[in-house]
């Protein structure tokens, strides 16, 4: 495996890249990174958490250096490298990396996307900066408010290509690049190659150096995958107890809805976890916290939707539970990359239910690989009828279940309908009040009729 020292970076670069860690690279940067240096466009494929950030980020930032100068004027700093990618956490995530990496350099970076107040991210461009990160959205969002020109960029990346075909950028991205010059530098990487994916690289890219290191929609062979046999009342103690048997200080918990994940996230707190939700309803404020109380330990669980299945680099994550089986089996491949990154290795849980079979056979197909279902025994399985003394925890010494403590009053099972009391007038029969015939016998109180009234006209009858 090469090694970054060969790579002959320039010496602001080289510095904090050392200052970083970096020593050995990965086979996606071993490949991409000489490439990229030659200005040709590439296609790169590889499996999540293998540093295709570094692979593109490290090269553009070198051939960048020319352009480096101290001036204030905004002039002297037009974006020339512009990065594309699906969510706003990845984006923020790279820009981060980017400005590590290019910390003892005078190049400027800036990130922008949406959920955020545009007018600070305003002043960030008008003071002018050489890379770019944003999403699609908001970026279209400065290019129609003429905040940003993008008339210089020599370096556009696309990264997680096909997430973002997934979620419809296609026309966003169409008219990002129409704003180009048509002499530039492409690269296009994703974790997956698609059809769609080959058609966009084949309509952008020119002549594209092809890098795959690793076969499409592979998973990571330091993960462990296991697949839990588990009905839908049961996933909340099955997560629990797999927690606790698995001694799992940290873990992504991903669900298929936002209010699945709200309601899971609440459920688990209550349960005495530490937890937070992520999902699209957050707001970016929100989404960002949760994330950096994650990265720093304070949070357990991070329950989350697909928006964090991407690209999301968290080291030292030892485990990823699937709460729900994806919808869409591409993303069980990146959701499960959480974990078992950069060689470090991981653990995957999956919980299937009985209606769960179409969605675990296009898991099956896509990986290639035949899954076991595990049956799950509680240890928690026995009565749990408890005895409320009004008191919030139970003591040492009194029972914890309604069976061992012995019943005084019978009372009726839960279910069973409670018996009325017996009305003995529903239960005899009638008998009818003494003097009922002999007032029957009696006759009839006249009546008094009105002289208003006049009498029924007298008709033959028809019948005799």
């Amino acid at each position: 495996m090469s090694s970054f020292s060969n790579l002959n970076l320039a010496p602001n670069l080289a510095r904090a890249v050392a200052e970083m860690g970096y020593e050995s690279m990965t086979p996606i940067q071993a490949q991409a990174i000489p490439v990229v240096l030659t200005g040709q466009d590439v296609m790169g494929a590889a499996q999540t958490g293998t540093g295709k950030t570094a692979a593109f980020s490290l090269p553009l930032l070198q051939r960048l250096l020319q352009h480096e100068n101290a001036s204030t004027s905004p002039a002297r700093h037009p974006v020339r490298a512009l990065v594309l990618l699906p969510t706003r956490e990845l984006a923020d995530q790279v820009a981060q990396q980017v400005k590590l990496y290019a910390k003892y350099t005078q190049l400027r970076s800036a990130v922008v996307f949406g959920g955020m107040d545009m007018k600070p991210q305003t002043a960030e461009l008008k003071k002018g900066v050489e890379v770019l990160v944003a999403t699609p959205g908001r970026l279209l969002d400065h290019i129609e408010a003429r905040n940003v020109v993008l008339n210089q960029v020599e370096y556009v990346v696309l990264d997680e290509a096909d997430r973002m075909l997934d979620i419809g950028f296609l026309p966003d991205l169409q008219r990002i690049l129409s704003h180009l010059p048509k002499q530039r530098t492409t690269l296009l990487f994703s974790a997956t190659f698609s059809p769609e994916i080959r058609r966009l690289a084949n309509s952008y890219l020119q002549n594209p150096i092809t890098i795959e290191v690793a076969r499409p929609n592979e998973t990571a062979s330091t993960v462990t995958q296991r697949f839990i046999s588990v009905s839908d009342d049961d996933k909340r103690r099955a997560l629990v107890q797999l927690l606790k048997q698995n001694e799992v200080s940290q873990a992504f918990v991903f669900v298929n809805s936002k209010l699945g994940c709200a309601r899971l996230a609440r459920s688990l707190e209550r349960d005495g976890l530490k937890t937070s939700a992520l999902h699209g309803d957050k707001s970016q404020d929100e989404r960002l916290k949760s994330l950096d109380a994650f990265k720093r330990g304070e949070v357990q669980l991070l329950v989350c939707t697909d928006v964090a299945a991407r690209g999301l680099d968290i080291k030292d994550v030892p485990a990823v539970f699937n709460f729900d089986i994806p919808f869409n089996a591409e993303d069980y491949v990146h959701r499960i990359g959480r974990t078992g990154r950069a060689g470090a290795s991981g653990l995957a849980i999956s919980f299937v239910t009985h209606s769960d079979q179409r969605l675990l056979g296009d898991v099956e197909k896509l990986i290639k690989k035949k899954t076991e279902l595990e049956p799950i025994e509680f240890e928690d399985d026995r009565p749990r009828g408890r005895i409320n003394t009004g008191r919030r925890h139970w003591g040492e010494d009194e029972p914890r279940d309604a069976i061992d403590v012995p019943q005084r009053v019978s009372r009726p099972t839960r279910g069973t309908p409670r018996q009325a009391p017996l009305d003995p007038f529903f239960t005899q029969p009638y008998q009818a009040p003494e003097g009922a015939q002999a007032e029957s016998a009696e006759p009839a109180m006249p009546t008094r009729v009105s002289g208003n009234i006049k009498p029924k006209k007298k008709m033959a009858a028809l019948f005799k």
